[in-house]
């Protein structure tokens, strides 16, 4: 294993992007990037940014292109991205910001986008099923309740469904998602800069089909 790599990672939510995240970025030792993650800070902070971003989030639609991009900019300048490289999951969502996001980096590009393909009619129960703590974020779901009457297990919170959980919500955030995702996977496709990895299956058997793809490719451009 070749520590560093900078990696973005594709798919539906629900489809178990951030486990995966989370476990490359141990691997590869580099920062797990989340919009979501900063999103849900930022709007549980309750300043100005925080509630303009909870009335895109709580509708299920799409933060706007510039507060993302300027967002994610400034999180991609911090050392310890600019030395090792990166996880990003949650952006780029288009095209466009894949531009965008390949102007910010100018030299450092990326390496790989992995598109994460899990069946959509999965991703539905997953998400319905979904509970996390309202304090440190901790991930549950009805099937894997935390011990303790839907008490987090790692810091004692609330354990409850998020507000944009919805089945409407999840409907319309995975409508835009085919809409708007489409065109993005053809243009890395287009500059050789995609793979598609089955995202079904155990977390370890995902991991590991998902190192082989990244470490092939490495060594391919090496």
């Amino acid at each position: 294993m070749v520590p560093g790599a900078r990696l973005v990672i594709l798919g539906k939510q629900g489809a178990g992007k951030g486990t995966q995240c989370v476990r490359l970025a141990r691997h590869y030792v580099v920062p797990h990037i989340s919009t979501g993650d900063m999103f849900r800070a930022a709007k549980k902070s309750k300043t100005d940014f925080g509630r303009r971003l909870a009335e895109y989030m709580d509708a299920g639609e799409l933060v706007p292109d510039d507060v993302v991009i300027g967002v994610v900019a400034a999180r991609l300048e911090q050392d310890d991205t600019t030395s090792r490289g990166f996880i990003l999951d949650g952006f780029p969502r288009t095209a466009h910001q894949a531009e965008e996001l390949s102007k910010i980096l100018g030299d450092r590009d990326i390496d790989l986008a992995i598109d994460l393909e899990v069946d959509t009619e999965v991703v539905l129960k997953r998400l319905a099923s979904r509970r996390v703590c309202s304090t440190c974020g901790a991930n549950y779901s009805t099937e894997k309740p935390p011990r303790y009457e839907w008490t987090c297990d790692v810091c004692g919170g609330e354990v409850v469904q998020r507000e944009d959980d919805t089945e409407e919500a999840i409907g319309r955030r995975l409508k835009l998602y085919e809409q708007e995702t489409a065109p993005l996977i053809a243009w890395y496709l287009e500059r050789d800069k995609l793979v598609q990895v089955n995202g079904m299956g155990s977390p370890d058997d995902v991991t590991a089909r998902l190192i082989r793809a990244i470490d092939h490719r490495r060594d391919r451009s090496h």
